[in-house]
């Protein structure tokens, strides 16, 4: 159950643009992979691009030449270049131009150029070729590469040179369609090319298409060829320097509507789509011309070229828009979605990344991360209010969660890069505040004056801010940026800060250490963790959260002591507004007076940011050991008076974790019946039904307390699910389809009748090959995580373990145990189930290690009392030889458990007692 709630937490948070930074991270693993790749030999480099590309859309391939004008910069004999294996070559000609007649805006003529003999090889394993010419080239020498090759389009994927098609509503017919998508490396299999970011040169495209379709590339066209041939001929202008990865092309019947940027007529934008959807765009222009007018004025530099053409392609695959300079690719939903922040992101790639190129992918990472900080900030300043105001703190939380465990990231790269990224992109944010906003801009100003039409590395961003925080006095001396930024981007780890006051002196000591969740704390190295932390500090007695100059920087001390501070009446809270990524703990006291402040009218002086870090770092520092649990509590009571959604979304992750640890005691039902306390006076006046017009956050926050009010038992919600759930169960063919909304299966399988379990039970056993795996799919999970009664498990695992019920795969009983591990009731019922039948399960599983190591995992390792310590040593020594190649898993789940006993006996005592109060103070 709780893997459910908490995948819907998820869901939740996706809709900041999660999404977005979803994709990115698939970005970020592409580019991840690339750091290591072979660099091309420096001996030859480009100095422009001359390319024809005809592409025969019906056929799925297309023929091409380019015309590479190169630089000798070693003496050599070779030239490696990129291309596909898929690529095939047709022709090869290599000349040198003679230096003292060369004039690179002029046709070359026979006698003004010295063709050399060449051939070429594929390298084995790799994409890239050789050229070896007949004789040795100097140093300063002028090549001319002409190369004719041909290709096929991708089709099932929109990478490269793809093709897609869509259905014409009038004719009926289908409309293909060609375009690029060259990131990260993926020039190198539509031409010959020097694909490396740090090859920024011009090119000049020429495109051969259908008469009836039209072309578009990064510039305008310059010429085109008689339009009644069937084939015409259109070339585009010369780009400025790009590297090959901006360099895009789309070739359609798509129609467009004409608009000036921001009522400028040096930039002309074309909004493309099929006819029949362009009508869904009319908000784009605003979006664009809002975004791309700060962009210029945050850059201090205008829109880099005379065109911007943004598409909306119909069946579009790839996993994120195209960002290609000037040709922007999206698809058909994404928009037309109601916010912009996919728009800005990819706007804010025309400068950074496009006008300005990371040298190399080992730079990705900072290119990608400024990137979502300067979308952000854009989207919150132009007052798109899409994401309800929730960045940063949504990914604050999952940074937070992924950075104190024990081993963070696991293997997975998807986490590790996002993870990473935003910790980057929280870096700048904490540097936007900490310099102020005019250093910071104008730092980023500096960096894009200095950089543009060139490639950068990581260093020069830090530099060009520090040397504005120079110019402006905001940094202290010696303090640079890049020592600050260091000392975060380069530690899978974050830092807890803990203040403690002398109340009688006024001051307080400061120390900083490795932030800690997940037990036990036995991380190598911890004591060796320093970073540079900004001491922001509000105080009760002056709150002006405006300040947020900070009082003094820890310079990778352990411990600092302050002075100066507001007497014993009043709090003090330091990093408000989540200003840099780390949680902070104080003395009781101070916590004390924060939790009295905000129950009372006052409260609203506290920024709703800055009140949903205190209840955030309150529960995540209890969660750690680091803060008692009766605190904690305390700082979830002002709840009662907040309708706030930030101040709120700290509360469902404190109601998952903390329920998710306490469900095998007696303490959860005291704990649910709290959570129906605190949450149903906010349902109710929320309503079951959104109001017209209502916010984003209001709407989520009715969802979220929702679904967590029908996880403790909310009647009204229960018999809610159970009326929806009729229409299925009555309806004449439950097979067909599922009537039911996703939100009501839950609670019916976890509240309802023995019937409605079965018929789901049913449900699964009967599905029709013909409807989508991914609905059966989310009815076994639900139907394994969420029941609140044993025997219905029980019962489950009868049929899928036991009696091998042909309707369930090894895929099938794989995804039940994982579900177990969700609740209490799921492990303890999963154990049980093990333990009677050791015999038939291990004969069954044995040559199955994959299926023998998940039900040992699920059934023993998640277990957090003094009660399933003993449950499994005892399983350990009746079956200690028998284990075969899960003997690691027990000895490890041992271990676990026993850490999660010490903080059951530690901290349940504790909230019980506070519960007990809390119950009884609410007369419940």
């Amino acid at each position: 159950m709780f893997k459910l709630v908490f995948a819907f937490i998820l869901a939740l948070w996706s809709s900041f643009g999660a999404e977005g930074l979803e994709k990115r991270s698939i970005d970020l693993i592409a580019a991840h992979g690339l750091i290591s790749d072979t660099k091309l030999p420096r001996a030859v480099t480009p100095n422009s691009y001359n390319i024809k590309l005809h592409p025969y859309a019906e056929h799925g391939n297309f023929s091409g030449e380019i015309r590479i004008n190169a630089t000798i910069q070693h003496r050599t004999k070779q030239i490696s270049i990129h291309k596909h294996v898929d690529l095939k070559i047709i022709a090869l000609k290599v000349a040198q131009l003679l230096p003292a007649d060369y004039e690179p805006k002029k046709e070359q003529s026979e006698n003004k150029v010295q063709i050399l003999k060449s051939n070429w090889e594929q390298v084995p394993k790799q994409s890239i070729m050789t050229i070896d010419l007949s004789s040795e080239v100097n140093t300063g020498g002028v090549l001319e590469i002409f190369i004719q090759f041909k290709g096929p389009m991708f089709n099932n994927t929109s990478e490269g040179l793809f093709r897609s098609s869509y259905m014409d509503p009038d004719t009926k017919k289908n409309k293909w369609y060609v375009a690029t998508f060259m990131r990260p490396n993926m020039a190198r299999t539509v031409f010959p090319c020097f694909d490396e970011p740090s090859y920024k040169v011009p090119i000049t495209l020429t495109v051969v298409r259908p008469n009836f379709m039209k072309a578009v590339s990064n510039m305008p066209l310059e010429s085109s060829s008689d339009p009644n041939n069937y084939w015409v001929t259109d070339k585009f202008q010369t780009t400025p320097s790009i590297a090959t990865f901006s360099m895009a092309v789309v070739i359609s019947e798509l129609n467009y509507t004409n608009h000036n940027v921001s009522d400028s007529e040096d930039i002309k934008m074309k909004i493309w789509a099929r006819p029949d959807f362009i009508g869904a765009l009319v908000n784009i222009t605003t979006k664009v011309s809002k975004s791309i007018k700060f962009l210029e004025d945050f850059w201090g530099s205008p829109y880099p070229l005379p065109e911007l053409n943004i598409f909306a392609l119909p069946n579009y695959q790839a996993t994120r828009p195209s960002d290609s300079w000037g040709v922007l690719m999206f698809k058909e939903s994404e928009l037309s979605s109601k916010g912009s922040w996919h728009l800005t992101q990819e706007l804010v790639y025309q400068w950074l990344g496009a006008l300005a190129t990371p040298f190399w992918w080992s730079d990705a990472h900072i290119n990608n991360a400024l990137v979502r900080y300067v979308t952000a900030y854009t989207t919150l300043k132009i007052g798109e209010n899409e994401t309800f105001n929730n960045w940063p703190t949504t990914m604050l939380y999952s940074i937070y969660y992924e950075f104190s465990k024990r081993y963070p990231h696991g293997k997975n790269t998807a986490i590790k890069q996002d993870s990473s990224s935003a910790k980057t992109e929280l870096v700048f944010r904490m540097l936007n505040y900490t310099l102020g906003e005019s250093t910071f801009r104008h730092g980023m100003q500096r960096f894009m004056a200095d950089r543009q039409y060139k490639t950068f590395f990581g260093d020069d961003i830090w530099m060009s801010l520090t040397d504005q925080a120079r110019f402006d006095k905001t940094l202290p001396e010696p303090i640079t940026i890049n020592e600050i930024a260091g000392s975060w981007i380069t530690k899978d780890r974050l830092p807890v800060v803990t203040v403690t006051r002398n109340y009688a002196s006024n001051s307080a000591k400061i120390h900083q250490r490795v932030y800690l969740r997940e037990r036990p704390h036995d991380v190598p190295d911890q004591e060796k963790f320093l970073w540079w932390i900004p001491v922001v500090l509000i105080r009760q007695d002056k709150m002006n959260f405006l300040n947020t100059t900070p009082l003094v920087w820890m310079k990778r001390e352990r411990e600092i002591e302050v002075q100066n501070l507001p007497n014993a009446e009043n709090f003090v809270i330091v990093n408000p507004e989540e200003i840099g990524p780390f949680p902070v703990n104080y003395d009781t006291d101070n916590w004390n007076k924060l939790a009295k402040y905000l129950q009372t009218e006052n409260r609203t002086k506290i920024p709703v940011y800055t009140r949903a870090k205190l209840l955030h770092d309150a529960w995540n520092l209890a969660y750690a050991g680091d803060l008692s649990f009766a605190t904690a509590l305390n700082m979830t009571l002002f709840l009662k008076n907040e309708r706030e959604y930030l101040a709120w979304d700290p509360v469902f992750t404190l109601i998952d974790h903390i329920g998710k640890h306490i469900d095998s005691s007696a303490v959860h039902k005291k704990f649910q019946t709290y959570v129906r306390i605190l949450l149903t006076p906010l349902y109710e006046e929320l309503g079951n039904e959104p109001q017209q017009g209502e916010s984003e956050g209001r709407a989520h926050l009715r969802s979220s307390s929702k679904v967590f009010l029908c996880q403790a038992g909310y009647l009204p919600c229960i018999e809610e699910a159970q009326k929806a759930f009729r229409k299925w169960s009555e309806s004449t063919d439950p097979d067909e389809g599922n009537p039911v909304s996703n939100q009501y299966i839950c609670p019916v399988f976890k509240w309802g009748t023995k019937e409605e379990w079965e018929f789901g039970l049913q449900r699964i056993i009967n599905f029709p090959p013909g409807r989508k795996p991914s609905e059966r799919t989310y009815l076994l999970k639900t139907l394994a995580g969420c029941p609140n009664d044993s025997w219905k498990i029980e019962r489950l695992l009868n049929i899928t373990v036991l009696e091998q019920n042909g309707n369930f795969s090894d895929n099938d009983i794989y995804l039940i145990f994982s579900m177990l591990t969700g609740g209490a009731n799921g492990y303890t019922t999963l154990f049980n189930f093990l333990r009677k039948n050791w015999e038939p399960i291990k004969a069954r599983f044995e040559e199955k290690p994959m299926l023998w190591n998940s039900i040992i995992t699920s059934a023993t390792t998640v277990f957090k009392t003094q009660e399933g310590l003993d449950l499994v040593s005892e399983l350990y020594v009746e079956r200690q030889t028998e284990f075969g190649n899960a003997d690691f898993v027990i000895e490890k789940a041992l271990k676990n458990i026993r850490e999660e006993t010490k903080w059951s006996n530690e901290n349940l005592p504790i909230i019980e007692k506070w519960l007990d109060n809390y119950l009884k103070e609410n007369k419940a």
